[in-house]
């Protein structure tokens, strides 16, 4: 029997765990930790609550979390509750699939002001993140996007909606209730490079066309010569032929989602809060690189959301590479028994399905450094770890259960109402 602790139950946690069953049969025994009383990562808490037909992969990791060999154990933090020398003792291999759910900094003078929010807060804000409750992000003024990829969309999007164009979605309820307080007029959106080098996907660049009160804007001269798109990949071209429609659209509505290429942020300025954003031209050389031009102008804004990538946190003990943002490894090996998955072991690169190739190799790489017969405890030696710490350990049936009340407590054709404190989660089971 090989015993397998992955951390972090998001996407690439249980692709892992398929790829073990798939590979050891009954084998194996998979415990899936998590810090959150709940599980799924980022398509609970990551992806846009609008976005309901992604969110249902769900369901497929449902299927694999209520097999005999795989467990879900949460509300247990790795490093307080257990730490990773202790977890390597228990089990063949620990897996660290935690993800990127930490923002990248801005780094430029004034990014600390009220007002200036990382995606990962301001996503988890409207996506019921429990560590973001609290947030309150600024309706004044216009807004500020920085990013050129789908999670910059996402965020001008749910900016830009009216409360009926959430019917159907998992928005929660204080979300909801502050955005309908106001609106921002215009959400500029900043792109250091050109539309040639966006990671903005066809399907996302799309929806902005059918906002009810809202309408895309693209200067005409920021894009390149029409020809130049035949030598671009089909999904890019696709994405730059929207952007070419939005340039040559008319729409009067009263808010606009301008795009701003060949720009980057060098400070933001306000007295006690954001106030405006100055910003730099850029040029791209002949390796499609950005260089400033040292030509400034000042954009007014009241709020600033940063959409320019993630980073995975640190855990103690474990070889992490700062530069890149992520854990030290060799396609996934950190050191013996020790792996990483997905983004925590790639970057926050490729979409939800990339993980699973991850998960499979990962899985190739525990059959190939482990016996089935090391006498590692696994399971059961868990267990007795966290009841003699006092661990509040919750189940894959205590989610369930977590679930059915967030459903019943859903508002009139929304899924479900989440619950945005670990208490309330833990009041839930029951």
């Amino acid at each position: 029997m090989r015993h397998v602790a992955v951390i972090g139950s998001g996407p690439a946690g249980y692709y892992t765990a398929e790829a073990c069953q798939k590979l050891f049969g009954e084998a194996v025994r998979v415990d899936i930790v998590d810090r959150l009383p709940v599980p799924y990562g980022l398509i609970r808490t990551g992806v846009a609550p609008d976005h309901q037909s992604i969110k249902a992969v769900a369901r497929r990791y449902e299927a694999t979390a209520l097999s005999e060999n795989v467990r879900f154990v949460g509300n247990v933090t790795v490093g307080t509750d257990v730490t990773i020398p202790e977890l390597l003792a228990l089990y063949d291999a620990v897996v660290l699939a935690t993800g990127a759910p930490a923002d990248r900094p801005l780094s430029v003078p004034g990014d600390d002001l009220p007002g200036v929010i990382g995606s990962a807060a301001f996503v988890g804000w409207y996506n019921g993140h429990p560590d973001f409750a609290a947030l309150t992000p600024p309706l004044h003024g216009p807004a500020v996007v920085v990013g050129a990829g789908n999670v910059a969309l996402d965020v001008a999007r749910i900016l830009a909606k009216t409360g009926q164009e959430f019917a159907g979605s998992d928005i929660v309820g204080h979300a909801l209730d502050h955005l309908g307080r106001g609106a921002h007029e215009r959400v500029t959106i900043l792109a250091r490079r050109g539309p040639h080098e966006i990671a903005m996907t066809p399907k996302e660049l799309g929806e902005l066309a059918h906002l009810v009160r809202a309408a895309p804007e693209v200067d005409p001269a920021d894009l390149p010569p029409h020809a130049a798109d035949a030598a671009l990949e089909p999904g890019l071209r696709k994405s730059v032929a929207h952007l070419r429609a939005f340039a040559a659209a008319t729409a009067d509505k009263p808010i606009r989602l301008a795009f701003d290429f060949y720009a980057m942020p060098i400070t933001i300025e306000g007295d006690g809060r954001v106030e405006r954003v100055v910003v730099e031209r850029t040029a791209l050389d002949a390796a499609g690189q950005a260089h400033r031009t040292g030509e400034t102008y000042t954009i007014p804004a009241g709020l600033v959301v940063s959409c320019i990538g993630y980073r995975t946190p640190p855990i103690e003990g474990v070889p992490y590479d700062a530069t890149l943002g992520r854990f030290a490894n060799v396609e996934g090996r950190i050191a013996p028994g020790l792996y990483a998955v997905g983004w925590a072991r790639r970057g926050p690169t490729g979409t939800i399905g990339t993980n699973r190739p991850d998960g499979f190799l990962l899985a190739d790489h525990i059959a190939a450094d482990t016996r089935g017969d090391s006498g590692r405890e696994g399971r059961p030696g868990l267990d007795r770890l966290l009841a003699l710490r006092g661990v509040d350990v919750v189940t894959f049936r205590d989610w369930r259960r977590i679930e059915e009340a967030e459903v019943a407590a859903a508002r009139a054709g929304a899924p479900r109402e989440k619950f945005t404190s670990i208490d309330a989660m833990l009041a839930a089971r029951g």
